[in-house]
């Protein structure tokens, strides 16, 4: 397997696990507006979008740019399922239909 495809792949765990990170400490209140953004979580988040940032670009080395949105399109999914594990959130018919839609567009793409 050539490693940009698991390049990519990690990016895209990465950078869904940064945005669970993110939401959560937008869930969470704080006493000041700079405490609001300069928390563990956001700034974790943030590091982590920047190091699948990184990734992704390392990963663009190898791969055609064809084939980028169809991995990229995973991250829905998985923040989906994150969201299910992490919050509690329900995975609703509507949910599921907008991923179907998301990957179907994305699918129509890659043709």
């Amino acid at each position: 397997m050539n490693p940009s495809y698991l390049l990519l792949f990690g990016s895209v765990l990465i950078a869904s696990f940064s945005q669970i990170l993110l939401k959560m400490g937008a869930a969470k209140n704080y006493p000041t507006f700079l405490r609001q953004y300069l928390n563990p979580y956001v700034i974790s988040g943030y590091g982590l979008t920047f190091i699948s940032l990184l990734l992704t670009t390392l990963s663009y080395r190898g791969l055609e740019y064809k084939t980028v949105p169809l991995i990229e399109s995973l991250g829905f999914v998985l923040v989906l399922i994150l969201s299910r594990l992490f919050f509690r959130e329900k995975v609703s018919v509507r949910k599921i239909a907008g991923v179907c839609i998301i990957l179907a567009g994305i699918g129509i793409y890659y043709l």
